[in-house]
């Protein structure tokens, strides 16, 4: 029974990367969206007529049609995102609000049928007709698909969205909000924050933007203040390598926005998801007090995206900085209480790790580089020679979040040291041809190796602090 609810949370797991992995690389587009609507709309900062009539054509047809071939390119590359792309117009002419769970469902699908296509019949091409077969047989699939979801797929995840929409409506409307992070919270501490925020309350608080200029659900996953209070109550109340490393978690989750950080520190305590629900309840009450809301997606979840989506309004801002404030407090005072009146001791958090294992399928990578665990050799590619290296690649599923903050922090120790490499983080489907090396979180390493088997490929638990980056440098400095 074990090895099959591990498979299943393991195929959730992977869902739920696979559906946030088509809206992160667009974030940066959905906050575009969000600052011009935020500026120049009848209510904004600037109001600008002519500037406002960007806003509509934006959510319409980019953001679905950016979703759409992202989700394309990543079950078939380019062709497939191409095909994705031009089924996912098929919904949004179909139906009569933003597509974005139309564009979710019909990238993928496009390029999962063109592979299929591929399959049958490119072996099968002569010599000297190759370009001929890929543009036709991209082109008239392409065609076909547009039109099935302008005839049927449109309107179907049309009346879904709409039911979703109406179901947020009555929750928000009964005052139930609140209630809304007793899953939510338990569910982020399973690593699936990505996929609730960004493949679901992103889509469906755009939508609410649009028609209001702003939207609660920005914040209820977002909100960085259920987690902040946890590690703040580690740093006065906690024991040993937690108490040390809470303080610079707490930095690293509040101004940075990585939240995965505290994770583990829930489950060294999992009492500790009450302290995370009340104050996620207690930050979302605050914002359903002043009637606040951000005008796009924070992302990553830091106070100072959460402070630059805030509308530009007293009442606003009020609410928005008090619900991070609040849902600190209260979370908090809960885990401090718990802290201090827990009979049994404190797990550590390699103990935390091996409960991570079990719940994840795979070990956590925040626990390891907080209570220095020895990284395994996950069965790596040969060392390349110093002068052969000239570009390195931080790779992990959407390439944004902790592989960025990897790849500063090895852009850092290069300089420090003079070692003149490019270093950038990337997502695993778009890893360049000329990457030398490429560093991923272990339980990725397989794929990216699928991708480049070319190139040197190292293996590490957490992308902000592994002992890998130090002999890395001083290889290369050698």
């Amino acid at each position: 029974m074990s090895k099959q609810n591990s498979g299943i949370r393991a195929k959730v797991q992977k869902f739920g990367s696979n559906l946030s992995g088509m809206v992160m690389p667009n974030i940066g587009a959905f906050i575009a969206w969000g600052l011009i609507t935020a500026l120049f709309i009848p209510d904004g900062w600037i109001p600008n007529e002519n500037m406002a009539s960007l806003v509509d054509p934006m959510i319409k047809y980019l953001l679905p049609l950016l979703i759409g071939f992202t989700g394309g390119r990543m079950v078939y590359d380019i062709r497939g995102g191409v095909v994705g792309a031009t089924a996912t117009m098929g919904v949004i002419v179909g139906a009569d609000q933003p597509m974005f769970l139309g564009a979710m469902i019909m990238g993928p699908l496009a390029g999962y049928l063109m592979k299929k296509v591929d399959d049958l019949f490119q072996a099968k091409i002569r010599q000297g007709f190759e370009m001929l077969y890929n543009n036709f047989s991209a082109g008239i699939l392409a065609a076909i698909l547009a039109m099935i979801a302008v005839a049927g797929i449109g309107p179907l995840v049309s009346g879904l969205t709409n039911a979703l929409a109406k179901g947020v409506e009555a929750i928000v409307n009964a005052g139930l909000l609140p209630l809304t992070s007793i899953i939510l919270e338990p569910a982020k501490t399973l690593f699936l924050n990505n996929a609730i925020n960004h493949g679901i309350l992103t889509p469906l608080g755009t939508e609410q933007s649009l028609e209001t200029g702003k939207s609660i659900l920005f914040l209820l996953e977002a909100n960085p203040g259920p987690g902040l209070g946890i590690l703040l109550a580690f740093a006065f109340f906690g024991k040993g390598v937690s108490k040390a490393s809470a303080p610079g978690a707490a930095i690293i989750q509040f101004l940075g926005g990585i939240h995965e950080i505290y994770f583990p520190y829930i489950l060294m305590k999992p009492t500790l998801i009450v302290a995370a629900i009340f104050g996620g309840m207690s930050g979302i009450f605050t914002l359903q007090l002043f009637d606040a809301g951000l005008r796009a997606a924070a992302s990553p979840g830091s106070i100072f995206a959460v402070i630059a989506m805030t509308p530009g309004n007293l009442n606003s801002y009020i609410g928005v900085i008090l619900s991070v404030l609040i849902a600190a407090a209260v979370s908090f005072a809960i885990a401090s209480f718990i802290l201090k009146t827990s009979k049994g001791g404190e797990e550590d958090l390699s103990a935390s790790t091996e409960k991570m294992e079990a719940m994840k399928g795979k070990k956590s990578s925040v626990s390891s580089s907080l209570t220095g665990d020895k990284e395994a050799d996950n069965g790596e590619t040969p060392v390349k020679e110093a002068a052969e290296v000239n570009k390195i690649i931080f790779a992990c599923d959407a390439g944004m979040g902790s592989s960025a903050m990897g790849a500063s922090l090895l852009k850092n120790k290069f300089k420090k040291s003079g070692i003149d490499i490019d270093v950038t983080n990337k997502a695993i489907n778009e890893i360049p041809e000329d990457a030398d090396i490429i560093i991923t979180q272990k339980t990725l390493t397989d794929r990216a190796k699928a991708k480049r088997p070319d190139a040197e490929h190292i293996s590490v638990d957490n992308f902000l602090n592994s002992p890998r980056y130090d002999e890395l440098v001083e290889r290369l400095k050698d």
